[in-house]
């Protein structure tokens, strides 16, 4: 444990400042596909022609799990299959070689500060090492150590941040703009061809299916996994009755017979998903990747709970055959043929309703245009840039299609995560002069920190060009 914490204030909340700085960015971005495989036994995946250890990379997964951690708090459990733990954790470890090249670092000083201001390490106000040690055990599942050491990555990418971001500037025109994505508000009508509804009507054959998959496979690349076989303990002296016993016999299935436990197997789980019956663990997926087929793993302690690890198979990153996984080839093969579909209705709708604008800008009737090419249409209440509309979705791409419109005027297609939309002007608020007067100061210094956020994102996707995986 680094010195001097115990005594640190809460002066400055600085781990606020560092989710705004990386939490958008990690979260928000994808890499696509980093290297998650290797034929070289504990080689993660490689960036910048470099091979990645996958001790390293697991300590950069437990990293970002509990950046997610602390982001998300007691939502994390409910959050986290949502989050794409692989793709982040090569993004911090591209951002952690870019902190390396400029040659920054943090200080002790730096790491205590950081650690004594998080909320939940504190106690009536003020750092408590038992609280931190506890939570660090039961909630992280990291030694302070570790997580000491995450503490001064975090910092470094905090200090890269504000590096690249430093010439960053507002002008009036950025200010009004952003304001009014904050406050105008914006209804539209529609016509809309929802993939979902295109899809009800194809029912595609085994062949087409087949054809598919064989054409386009390495969509379905699966990334390296394991399956085990484990014992769980609610005590140390059981499980290290277990351990004995194991040592001697060398069979699971009799251990859990003489020690009253049950052998549960996982089934093959990703390197970057939760485990079967345990969740998701770095502690477990770094203790596997060390051991060879057929070995089991010293006890470890997660969760109130002893586990004793059986390695049965380690398989590398690789393409299934069509049959294991035939539901997702036919959700894939839909969903393309349903984005065709869509596309080429939604081309021939923009015509028909761009010739009746022609004719007459007010008679144009997307009820009538929707009906005759079985498309859907409607209307939308007032909403703001966003905002989430009912039945439709989060709201940013409709707004921003829709705010630059003149009454009357149609929109070009839009498209959204479920589908392609037309849209035509309904009502505008506008904003309030003298309100925004008033609120400019304050506002423009957040629109500042979403513009480096923004400008930060993009100097990342261009690290991930030069760090092309193999």
């Amino acid at each position: 444990m680094l010195k001097l914490l115990r005594n640190k204030k809460t002066a400055k909340m600085i781990w606020i400042g560092l989710a705004l700085i990386i939490v958008p960015a990690f979260v928000f971005w994808g890499f696509g596909s980093a290297t998650r495989s290797s034929s070289k036994e504990n080689v993660a995946g490689s960036l910048y022609g470099r091979n990645i250890p996958m001790e390293e990379y697991q300590k950069a997964l437990e990293a970002t799990k509990n950046q997610a951690i602390i982001q998300f708090g007691d939502k994390f459990q409910e959050v986290q299959k949502y989050i794409n733990f692989d793709d982040q954790t090569w993004e911090r470890l591209i951002m952690l070689s870019e902190v390396k090249r400029h040659g920054i670092t943090a200080s002790d000083k730096e790491i205590e500060e950081l650690i004594a201001s998080y909320p939940f390490f504190q106690k009536d106000g003020q750092f408590d090492n038992r609280t931190y040690q506890e939570m660090l055990q039961y909630v992280f599942h990291t030694q302070p150590r570790a997580f000491e050491e995450q503490a001064r990555q975090n910092i470094e990418m905090g200090k890269l941040f504000t590096e690249i971001t430093i010439g960053t500037k507002l002008d009036d025109n950025d200010i009004r703009e952003e304001y009014r994505k904050a406050s105008e508000e914006i209804s539209v009508s529609f016509i809309a061809a929802i993939l979902a509804d295109l899809a009800k009507g194809i029912i595609p054959k085994d062949g087409e299916l087949e054809s598919y998959y064989l054409k386009d496979s390495l969509q379905f690349k699966q990334p390296l996994s394991f399956n085990i076989e484990y014992l769980t303990f609610d005590s140390e002296k059981k499980v290290l009755e277990a351990v004995k016993l194991l040592n001697s016999k060398s069979d699971m299935q009799k251990v859990a017979k003489d020690t009253g436990s049950t052998v549960k197997t996982t089934g093959l789980f990703a390197q970057n998903e939760p485990i079967a019956g345990i969740g998701w663990s770095p502690e477990i997926l770094n203790l596997i990747s060390k051991l060879k087929t057929a070995e089991h793993s010293q006890p470890i302690h997660l969760d109130n709970n002893y586990y004793i690890l059986k390695l049965i198979e380690r398989k590398e990153s690789y393409i299934p055959a069509f049959d294991k996984i035939k539901t997702k080839v036919k959700d894939a093969y839909i969903k393309e043929i349903c984005e065709k579909l869509a596309k080429e209705k939604m081309t021939e709708c923009l015509k028909e309703a761009q010739e009746a604008y022609k004719l007459n800008p007010k008679s144009v009737d997307f009820v009538k245009i929707a009906k005759i090419l079985g498309l859907k249409s409607g209307a939308t209440q007032n909403f703001k840039f966003g905002s989430y509309i009912e039945g439709i979705g989060a709201s940013d791409a409709l707004w921003m299609a829709a705010q630059g419109l003149k009454t009357d005027e149609i929109s070009d297609i839009v498209s959204i995560p479920t589908g392609l939309y037309i849209l035509k002007l309904k009502n505008r608020t506008t904003i309030d002069e003298k309100k925004f007067q008033n609120d400019k100061e304050n506002f423009s210094s957040k629109i500042l920190q979403q513009k480096k956020q923004d400008f930060f994102i993009k100097y990342s996707q261009e690290l991930k060009k030069k760090a092309r995986p193999e």
